[in-house]
């Protein structure tokens, strides 16, 4: 037995006053309805309507469960409007995780103007280096840095950016060790390596207008597992080398860093949002991913430095 139908069908039928009357509402016949509140009256166990052959009454029994039915009924109705509104309407709480220096230097910039464009939305943020189970620690979405396409899995994922990795050092250095004017001479310099799962530690491989190049490198004076504390290394003074431009923009754009050798990038990196499900996607999951899209493609607009 269908018991909220046959709910739904003993409140018309009650409200109106006859099976006719609410067998239209319900949209069906006056024998189904008949047939749907002597099911219901079974399944209770008891007599929700005296009929004679021109009318029906509620009897005592029938005017309680019809008081409880519409609670019930409109606290459904309320729930459906709320889980439907999930879809269109972003509310609630946004659990987001992301890589710490993407997060800094865009996510929680974006954020910021999100939730003041949606504000019965509410964030919850965690920057670190390792990628979470989405499902187990409850995070809606989790942002991953990778240098090719990710791997199969039952995750969704979305392209946010891709962005190149630059060479650089800082103008003191330049003007202590001077300019490299081509790959092979940055082995006369101090190049501090960048050591991450997506880039490559002792080889750095250009690619530039007159084609691709590259250097091997051995070991040097400094490796760091972080781009921003390689930046700070960089702004130093402390010797040349790669940023994900995620990490060197800033500080390429108030001059505390230069490119060097700018006619060249290195192995560029691509930020995914991945996600647990496409289907019913929750409307605070969609329009962040979209709005930081837009957010991180205005921002790298202003990267060509």
């Amino acid at each position: 037995m269908n018991l909220l139908r046959n709910m739904r069908v003993f409140v018309r039928v009650a409200e109106a006053g006859s099976f006719t009357a609410g067998a239209e509402q319900s949209d069906m016949t006056t024998g189904q309805a008949s047939r749907f509140i002597s099911d219901l009256e079974a399944h209770l166990r008891t007599r929700l309507f005296n009929r004679t052959t021109r009318r029906i009454a509620l009897t005592d029994a029938g005017n309680r469960y019809l008081h409880r039915c519409k609670e019930i009924l409109a606290l459904i109705d309320a729930s459906e409007a709320e889980a439907g509104d999930a879809r269109t309407s972003p509310a609630g709480v946004l659990r987001i995780h992301a890589p710490l220096s993407f997060g800094q230097i865009y996510v929680v910039p974006a954020l910021t103007h999100y939730l003041e464009r949606y504000p019965l939305v509410r964030a919850d943020v965690t920057l670190s280096q390792r990628f979470p189970d989405l499902l187990d620690e409850g995070f809606d979405v989790a942002f991953q840095v990778a240098t090719a396409n990710l791997p199969d899995s039952a995750l969704v994922s979305a392209r946010i950016c891709t962005m190149p990795t630059v060479l650089c050092a800082s103008p003191k250095y330049i003007q202590r060790q001077g300019a490299p004017k081509s790959v092979q001479e940055l082995r006369q310099h101090t190049c501090l390596q960048l050591v991450t799962p997506h880039f490559p530690v002792d080889c750095w491989r250009f690619e530039g207008r007159e084609g691709a190049a590259e250097i091997e490198l051995h070991p040097g004076k400094l490796r760091v597992n972080s781009a921003d504390a390689l930046a700070v290394a960089l702004v130093e003074g402390f010797g040349i080398g790669p940023l994900p431009m995620l990490s060197a923009l800033s500080a390429l754009q108030c001059g505390a860093l230069v490119r060097v050798l700018p006619e060249y990038e290195l192995q560029g990196t691509t930020v995914y949002a991945t996600y647990l499900s496409r289907e019913y996607l929750d409307a605070k999951i969609r329009t962040w991913i979209t709005f930081l899209r837009e957010f991180v493609t205005a921002a790298l607009s202003t990267s060509h430095v």
